[in-house]
């Protein structure tokens, strides 16, 4: 069973319009919970976003799905509401970007931001160069976290760290790309294409392309493309947002909570057992085929939990259970 976002039946119309038809079909204006897909700008930071969205909806409970840096554009997921209780799924999902890489040029904090570190007197590097040094990072990757990043080391962000002009040894860590395609050849700069798992830092595929080819390199444009099945085409700019939760028809651009779970298999269940998961107690059904997951759902189509299977009493445990108890 897939949710629909009802600004999707609305196309075309303007949002007072669309508006007034929602406040027909749905007299009592539903509570404020869900995931916005916004466009972020570049120049804010991701907690910029929330900060915006907070003041906007009144809400206080409000969170992003997976930081993006100040300079980059593109899919941020926000949470508002129960969805929050959501936001670690999401941040599970694969992400896909669209970056810009400066040969020749290195910066310490791996992108156009920072301050030039190095500089090549010539960058020779052909586009077959640059492909193949690129296909080393396709797959299983170990990959070392940028000083200028939020992983922990010692109690203390290693931005936190960089600012003060310490230099610490980072632990590789493992990281996957499913797809790393040059799209623009204009050299010095170079356009790639990426599909790569969460904590994959596009900074440091940057960093160490320039490496691997000898020039040195830094990130000097990125887009998120993608995460998960939120795309950055469907994506809404963050006044748009800010101003739907203002003039109160956000209804038209929010994301029910149960999409950031639809990789999962999902259950019908009836009255009594609905009334059980919304107890919290385990309750009997198939075994699940591929995730230890699955959504829960009554038969008037309501989400109810995140069900998780239990192999040694071979029954369901409500994981996060989202419906009142009727």
């Amino acid at each position: 069973m897939q949710s629909v976002c009802v600004a999707c039946r609305f196309k075309g119309e303007t949002p007072p319009e669309a508006a007034e038809v929602l406040r027909q079909l749905q007299p009592q204006k539903p509570p404020l919970s869900g995931i916005f897909n916004i466009d972020k700008p570049a120049g804010v930071t991701s907690h910029d976003v929330v900060q915006a969205i907070r003041r906007a909806s009144g809400e206080r409970r409000v969170g992003h799905a997976g930081t993006l840096d100040p300079m980059a554009t593109g899919v941020l997921l926000v949470c508002v509401g129960k969805a929050t209780r959501v936001t670690e799924y999401l941040m599970e999902h694969a992400k896909s970007y669209r970056a810009e890489i400066t040969l020749g040029v290195s910066t310490d904090t791996l992108d156009a931001e920072g301050e030039v570190t190095h500089r090549a007197d010539t960058v020779d590097v052909s586009r077959g160069e640059a492909e193949a040094a690129l296909g080393t990072f396709v797959g299983q990757i170990e990959q070392i976290p940028p000083m200028y990043s939020a992983v922990r080391k010692a109690g203390k962000r290693l931005y936190e760290l960089a600012r003060e002009g310490v230099t610490v040894e980072r632990e590789p860590r493992a990281v996957e790309t499913t797809r790393l395609e040059v799209v623009e050849w204009n050299p010095p700069h170079v356009t790639v294409e990426i599909d790569c798992s969460k904590g994959t830092y596009v900074r440091a595929v940057a960093r160490d392309l320039g490496e691997l080819l000898g020039v040195g390199a830094h990130l000097s444009g990125l887009i998120r493309t993608a995460s998960g099945r939120f795309t950055v085409g469907e994506a809404n700019e963050l006044e748009t947002v800010v101003e739907a939760l203002v003039d109160d028809w956000w209804m038209l651009l929010i994301h029910p909570l149960d999409e950031a779970l639809l990789d999962y298999e999902a259950m019908i269940v009836d009255a009594a057992t609905a009334q059980k998961i919304c107890h919290g107690q385990r309750i009997e059904a198939p075994a699940p085929v591929d995730a230890p997951y699955a959504r829960a759902y009554s038969e008037d189509g309501r989400f109810i939990a995140l069900m998780r299977y239990e192999e040694w009493a071979q029954k369901w445990q409500p994981n996060k259970v989202f419906a009142e108890a009727s």
